[in-house]
């Protein structure tokens, strides 16, 4: 009697092609969870709107009025939304990433896909609620009238920089899951300790001498001034830490990218 193997991989002659040949399948992932993701709440989408603006009253209140931190010449909740935007991208992205795998277990059993699919759509999610962000962004624009400079273009380019910034952490972080399932308590630690050391309440400018460079080991550092740089227009971008905040994206990107796909054919057997 025959057998039907389905392989996860296939091979890597055809495994990029099977991505865009199942690009149906990842639509319909992310539109499954952009709308299992509120249901059942009491308010819906405006958990959205209302978790980014209490954080960033929060952190205009300790850093802004408590520590008194000087904003310079930027009003203090633009500079910290400005940041809010790639960091609730990132947090959101590498949470709902890191444990998409285990969700989908009945999906990844039964039929073949590129696994890829899964994670990647995980990460798509989180681009709702930046959208949705920064509709609030532009309204804290137009009520300090703070007006963006000619900087704002090159935000498309750094939107996709935040997506690449969330997509390697994330691919490996959701490999590490399906083995060992203390990452999903270790991740909201992780995402929660990340917020106070990213400059987000905070100008990184900061930071002085070369603990700025080791400070741009964080990843979302570089992320966070570019935003910073192309909304607040005045906030210079530290180019030896954004390099370094830029090669050390693409380093995690890559290695996420073989890590998922060396583990890829063992998610079956171990989920």
């Amino acid at each position: 009697m025959a057998k039907l193997i389905i392989e996860a991989g296939r091979t890597s002659k055809h495994y990029w092609k099977d991505l865009w040949r199942y690009r149906e399948l990842f639509y319909f992932l992310a539109w499954r969870d952009i709308l299992v993701r509120y249901r059942q709440t009491a308010i819906g989408f405006a958990w959205a709107i209302l978790r980014p603006l209490l954080t960033m009253l929060v952190l205009t209140v300790v850093f802004g009025r408590v520590a008194r931190l000087p904003s310079e010449g930027v009003p203090y909740p633009v500079l910290v939304f400005s940041a809010m935007l790639p960091w609730q991208f990132f947090s959101n992205s590498l949470t709902e990433s890191s444990n998409s795998l285990v969700t989908n277990a009945n999906l990844i059993t039964k039929i073949y896909f590129p696994r890829l699919v899964i994670p990647a759509s995980s990460v798509i999610v989180g681009m709702v609620e930046f959208a949705i962000s920064f509709l609030i962004l532009a309204v804290l624009l137009v009520w300090y009238q703070f007006m963006p400079t000619w900087r704002i273009l090159f935000l498309p380019l750094l939107i996709v920089l935040a997506f690449l910034t969330a997509l390697g952490p994330g691919l490996i972080v959701t490999v590490l899951n399906v083995k060992y399932r203390d990452f999903r308590y270790i991740i909201p630690f992780v995402v929660q300790f990340g917020l106070y050391v990213s400059p987000v309440g905070y100008s990184s400018s900061r930071i002085q001498g070369a603990w700025r460079l080791l400070y741009s080991l964080n990843p979302m550092v570089g992320v966070i001034d570019g935003f910073r740089w192309a909304i607040c227009g005045n906030q210079p971008i530290y180019w030896p830490g954004f390099v370094i905040s830029l090669t050390l994206t693409g380093l995690l990107l890559v290695f996420g990218l073989r890590f998922f796909r060396r583990m890829e054919r063992q998610f079956a057997d171990v989920i």
